[in-house]
């Protein structure tokens, strides 16, 4: 007999042979190598891109690569989700005060990825990772292409060397067109080769190895074509050639940076779920969001605590490992730890890069980041979708995105409760002599006398909806006496205070008028609540019949409750009662 202990052991003995085979086996060694050695040299230049675009210290985005691609790998429910400073994280981070000037930005920026970790860590903990498909479509389409059009127009200035003014980017990229003639035309050849040469390389046989190639030949450039000087990392960053020690957060800004911290978790959430639900394990089973979620907590306060900017699930990251060959999560293991190898190495190299390089790099990356298939997708699916689609927008391009995220998630709830609302539906049910099935039509619009209307709810009953639900019902006039409404709600778990309510009051207009409500198909949990509140003794147990496994059976109890109730109604002189029993 197996002893509770014994259980314990066994159960974790086979967790621990199911993560080890996250790594795979002998046989997918080689593979994972190949795509390890491909994903880690390619992340660094993409890395000091992410640092670029979000205004911070190239470094800060290489450390997030690094730590991010580490815990992801070791943490994640997918086995080959690539955690990384993703585009639109970047461009939320380049929004945030805090962290892009001062002594203090660098303790702020940890303090905004170990604030993103923790929300990440808790929704995981919380099972939450389901939740993000209540975000619509309209939503992540207007709002990873404005994310889109935001990369590109970041890069304007470090990509033609002039500063431009004005309140948001728009205006900004308004301000650079209008001074052609103050153009850096040395940093702008630089950031159209780098752009052309990954095009043209990406295509070979060297593959997402084009992107280095370009970017070295970007830089070589920059050392030796006349004309003004363009920046090269050195300028805004020492390239120390280790790793970086802990750093602590600085707990003074906390208060100013939950807002960024929790757009960056959603942010980063909808893209790892977009990895979670579309890519799945080496068995075929899809990974688990809420794993996903957790297990990007994780790799945020891991990148966090060595100076890394916020990370989350990159799309992008995970299809260019893929391709490369990956077998399991020892790529992204391996990709790790080439980074790592490449930062102690080759400092001094990496000092070298030009800037306009990763401009153009980032240039192209948003241009690619643009879905105008999906643009019009949703734009043809009609005005409220066109409407949210275009407010998304343009809000994402006008404010900063924090805010934006939480504009549209708050946008997302409203058209969620709306159109809940708007959908809910009563029909009656009329059953013709012999017939087995029950034709359904409209409503009566007030209540016949002395007869039996059977309503069948369709939508769902929560506290939105129960106003439009109370218009629907047929009305209680003076002549409906002897009328016995059968209200039919099954497939109703729970009821919100304001149904209750409804149903309340509409009991009581037909007690005044001499006829009755009666409920069937109700949960268990429906039932609960109808007891707590008292409803279910004003209308009489017999009046409340619950839902069986027999599709009909609780409606048939409720009709001859109905004919029993009609059998032993009063003399029409006395005063009426709500049930009679």
């Amino acid at each position: 007999m197996n002893t509770p202990d014994a259980d314990a052991r066994s159960r974790f003995r086979r967790a621990l042979r199911s993560y080890r085979g996250r790594f795979g086996s002998r046989r997918t060694v080689r593979s994972d190598l190949t795509a390890g050695l491909i994903a880690g040299v390619e992340s660094v230049p993409d890395g000091l891109a992410a640092g670029l675009l979000a205004g911070v210290n190239p470094l800060h985005g290489l450390y997030g690569y690094l730590f991010g691609t580490l815990g992801g790998a070791l943490a994640t429910g997918s086995v080959f989700m690539s955690v990384q400073a993703t585009g639109a994280m970047a461009v939320i981070i380049s929004d945030v005060p805090e962290t892009q000037s001062g002594p203090g930005a660098g303790a702020a920026l940890t303090t905004l990825a170990l604030l993103t970790g923790v929300i990440m860590l808790a929704l995981g903990l919380a099972g939450a990772g389901k939740l993000v498909r209540f975000i619509p479509t309209a939503v992540l389409v207007g709002f990873i292409n404005a994310v889109a059009v935001n990369i590109i127009l970041g890069q304007l200035e470090t990509v033609t060397g002039y500063a431009a003014e004005g309140a948001n980017r728009v205006v900004q990229a308004v301000d650079t067109l209008l001074n052609v003639a103050n153009f850096n035309w040395r940093a702008v050849l630089i950031g159209v080769v780098t752009v052309v040469l990954i095009i043209l390389l990406e295509r070979t046989r060297i593959g997402p190895l084009g992107m280095v190639a370009a970017i070295i030949v970007g830089s070589a450039l920059a050392a030796i074509l006349p004309g003004p000087r363009v920046e090269l990392v050195s300028d805004v960053a020492q390239i120390p050639a280790a790793l970086p020690g802990l750093t602590p957060p600085d707990l003074g800004v906390v208060g100013a940076l939950i807002v960024p911290a929790v757009s960056l978790a959603l942010v980063g959430l909808v893209q790892g779920a977009a990895i979670s639900g579309s890519i799945p394990n080496p068995g075929g089973k899809l990974p688990d969001p809420s794993a996903d979620f957790r297990g990007q907590g994780i790799a945020n306060l891991a990148a966090g605590l060595f100076h890394g900017m916020p990370v989350g699930g990159s799309m992008s990251g995970t299809a260019m490992v893929r391709a490369a060959g990956a077998r399991s999560a020892l790529a992204n293991l391996v990709a790790a730890l080439v980074m790592l190898v490449t930062i102690v190495a080759f400092a001094p190299a990496i000092g070298t890069i030009a800037m306009p390089a990763l401009a153009g790099l980032l240039i192209l990356v948003g241009a690619r980041t643009m879905k105008p298939a999906e643009l019009r997708f949703v734009w043809r699916t009609g005005p409220v979708q066109a409407a949210v689609l275009s407010v998304t927008f343009v809000l994402t391009l006008l404010i900063p995105l924090q805010y934006a995220v939480l504009a549209g998630v708050g946008l997302a709830v409203v058209l969620h409760v709306s159109r809940q609302s708007s959908r809910v539906r009563v029909r009656a049910w009329r059953f013709a002599a012999h017939a087995m099935l029950p034709r359904e039509g409209a409503p009566p619009r007030v209540l016949p006398p002395d007869e039996t209307v059977v309503l069948v709810i369709y939508g769902s009953v929560f506290f939105a909806a129960a106003p439009v639900l109370a218009e629907q019902l047929p009305a209680v006039a003076e002549t409906s006496r002897g009328s016995a409404v059968v209200l039919r709600l099954r497939g109703t778990d729970e009821f919100g205070s304001t149904f209750i309510r409804v149903i309340e009051r509409y009991a009581s207009e037909l007690h005044a008028a001499g006829g009755t409500l009666i409920l069937c198909g109700i949960g268990p949990r429906a039932e609960a609540q109808l007891r707590s509140t008292g409803l279910q003794e004003l209308l009489g147990a017999d009046h409340v019949f619950t839902a069986t496994e027999q599709i009909g059976d609780s409606l048939e109890q409720a009709l001859r409750a109905a004919a029993r109730w009609r059998a032993a109604r009063p003399d029409p002189d006395q005063r009426p009662g709500l049930t009679n029993h």
